[in-house]
């Protein structure tokens, strides 16, 4: 390689002449002590608008640092910088406002005419610490079917939050049973429903039978239910003149005291008195 140009060499090296070094380390320590003021500024403004201890503290540590050692090598400037990074990002993420955790599930579910008891809520700060949480359930109807919100809300100096609950009020199992009054437009020969009727729980939560479902002759039917709706699925009840086939289906009212079905029959099999249609029942819980 060719040599470089002397005139673009250091002085020292053109004249031969050593480095001035006391020059170079004054030269650094200015900037080193440059450096040190900057992070002394930065730090006071972190300092001064601080609300966590912690942060505080890291920080009025850091800047002791800074003026005990005088930042006289760039390496000290280096490693408070990282530092001081870490304690200005632990600082801005103090300032939020708490987050609240819903207990239990949400929706929640409870049968009409029942009473709701709500499962609450917490909420924490970003440090940590546990905020007050207010509820409001006011707005919970368990008379009559529908969805309802229950709202928490938790606050600090940052800022309010405020979250819901769904609260389902449906028609269950528990709404079918009991005791009931029929009436009905169906034939008291063809179809002869009993006018007192009784819904009595099955093994499983969608099931439902009625025990001495006819007139005179008794029998039992069975149904099933999902919801307000309630659903006679075909069946055969024996008689000692012969075999009433019938099916139907109807809904519950939203505040789950009546019933209201419709039923398709076919009762053709007993001589002189039965026949094939269809009939509507209202049935109400004595």
């Amino acid at each position: 390689m060719g040599r470089l140009q002397p005139d673009i060499w250091p002085v020292h090296k053109r004249n031969n002449a050593p480095p001035n070094r006391g020059f170079l380390i004054e030269t650094k320590a200015l900037a080193d002590r440059a450096g040190a003021l900057l992070l002394s500024e930065v730090l006071n403004k972190i300092i001064l608008n601080s609300t966590n201890c912690v942060c505080f503290m890291s920080s009025f540590f850091i800047l002791a640092r800074i003026k005990k050692m005088n930042m006289r090598t760039s390496k000290t400037i280096s490693v408070l910088f990282v530092l001081l990074l870490f304690a200005f990002v632990g600082c801005k993420k103090d300032k939020n406002p708490p987050t609240i955790t819903i207990n239990g599930s949400n929706p929640a579910s409870v049968n009409v005419g029942s009473s709701y008891t709500d499962a609450g809520a917490t909420a924490v700060n970003p440090d940590g610490s546990e905020a007050a949480v207010t509820s409001d359930i006011s707005s919970v109807n368990t008379s009559t079917t529908g969805t309802f919100c229950v709202e928490y809300s938790a606050e600090n100096e940052y800022g309010t939050t405020r979250v819901g609950r769904n609260v389902n009020v449906v028609i269950g199992q528990g709404n079918y049973i009991g005791t009931y009054d029929l009436a009905s437009d169906c034939g008291a020969l063809a179809f002869p429903l009993n006018a007192s009727q009784e819904a009595i729980a099955l093994s499983t939560a969608d099931s439902l039978q009625f025990d001495n479902f006819f007139t005179l002759v008794g029998g039992t039917a069975v149904a099933t239910i999902s919801g307000s709706t309630i659903t006679f699925p075909n069946q055969t009840i024996g008689t000692a003149g012969g075999d009433i086939v019938f099916d139907g289906m109807g809904t519950m009212n939203g505040t789950g005291t009546e019933m209201t079905v419709t039923f398709n029959y076919d009762s053709s099999a007993i001589p002189f008195v039965g026949g094939v249609g269809s009939c509507t029942a209202t049935i109400t819980k004595q």
